[in-house]
């Protein structure tokens, strides 16, 4: 999925799974206090907006049709519409802009440059070597594996396929329904004329970005089929979490800044 948290091969994946799927347990209780719904989510995105509470930060900002929303208020999530209205489709060309607006922010050069410290410190991938010129290998390596997923997932396939590749949040009903609405959303997708089908753009897209990164620059031994696979399954995995995460980041947020949830009205 687009936007993704970090990309790496797998044996980092275990560590910052395992960061992800903590914040995910402490997102049941927060949702459980709001209050109940009437229905559960539609796989559509939600045909109502927030008129009460918006947040110029979160909501959708036109003529862009995207979010200015960071998760934990630092990590982009540019491509998540929260209590949003049916919008236009993207342009290709918002959708390259989006794309390397999300690559290239000021967060992801520390953020993959400490990914590539703890790489370094479990020496994963050794071919790549230790010391500074070890360091410097792993976080351009991190670095292109993420810039080529984001840009694969998030702006060539869409283009080509004519996909959205927007996420709607649900936000109404169960932390179980929204959960598993989320997760739908790696397989199913909207398409720029309103449809929904298979989600080509994040599964072909993500495959693609992993044979391209491992068979160009990393390291020579790496470059199988296997671990090709290895890493293609991983970043699915990986995304999986990542938007389930975006699904109740909105009431994380409200929680930490001690705001009520919003009353999601019909136009």
């Amino acid at each position: 999925m687009q936007e993704t948290i970090s990309r790496g091969r797998p044996s980092l994946s275990g560590w910052v799974g395992k960061v992800i799927t903590a914040l995910l347990l402490a997102a049941p209780p927060v949702v459980a206090q709001q209050p109940a719904a009437g229905a559960a989510p539609s796989q559509d995105p939600p045909k109502t907006r927030d008129k009460t509470s918006s947040d110029p930060k979160v909501e959708a900002t036109s003529p862009t049709g995207t979010s200015n929303d960071r998760l934990f208020y630092a990590l982009p999530n540019f491509l998540t519409m929260e209590n949003a209205a049916q919008l236009p489709p993207l342009t290709s060309g918002q959708k390259f802009k989006v794309a390397a607006r999300s690559s290239f922010d000021y967060v992801e050069y520390p953020w993959y440059g400490a990914l590539a410290g703890i790489s370094q410190a479990e020496n994963s991938e050794s071919g790549l070597g230790q010391g500074a010129a070890g360091y410097a290998k792993r976080y351009g390596a991190m670095f292109a594996d993420g810039t080529i997923e984001n840009f694969m997932t998030a702006a060539i396939l869409p283009s080509l396929l004519k996909e959205d590749p927007r996420f709607y949040q649900s936000y109404s009903g169960s932390f179980g329904r929204r959960a598993a609405y989320a997760v739908s959303r790696i397989f199913i997708t909207r398409t720029d004329s309103g449809h929904n089908r298979f989600n080509f753009s994040e599964i072909v897209g993500s495959a693609l970005a992993a044979a391209m990164s491992t068979y160009s620059y990393h390291p020579r031994e790496d470059r199988n089929l296997t671990n090709t696979a290895s890493v293609w399954g991983t970043q699915v995995g990986y995304d999986t979490l990542t938007i389930v995460l975006k699904e109740f980041w909105p009431d994380l947020r409200r929680k930490l800044s001690h705001k009520p949830p919003p009353e999601a009205l019909t136009p």
